[in-house]
């Protein structure tokens, strides 16, 4: 599963900050070599690392979490045929699920 969009993004914020991969790397609790796969897209990146992405570059979590779920929730949908409508469902499912949760 590549990642590239969120991937580079990660990249052009560490090299913005001039901060070495190992910095990041060390702060993410990964190994130098695993961050230079995330940030070519080689390897998926966690969603527990979003919050910490967003912290040490002060930037807005969402921004991290709309990019990951889109390129998560595109990867699973592309190959299908009825995709907006499989969408409007899940849009459903999860106003839905939400109301069940809240009582």
């Amino acid at each position: 599963m590549k990642e590239e969009n969120l991937g580079v993004y990660i990249r052009q914020l560490r090299e913005r900050e001039n901060m070495p991969l190992r910095k990041l790397s060390a702060i993410l609790d990964i190994d130098q070599s695993t961050l230079s796969k995330l940030e070519r897209g080689e390897r998926p990146i966690a969603r527990q690392m979003l919050p910490i992405i967003a912290n040490t570059f002060n930037i807005d979590e969402k921004e991290l979490i709309v990019k990951f779920m889109s390129k998560h929730v595109a990867n699973q949908l592309v190959d299908e045929k009825y995709i907006k409508e499989i969408l409007l469902a899940v849009e459903q499912e999860i106003t839905y699920l939400k109301t069940v949760d809240n009582k």
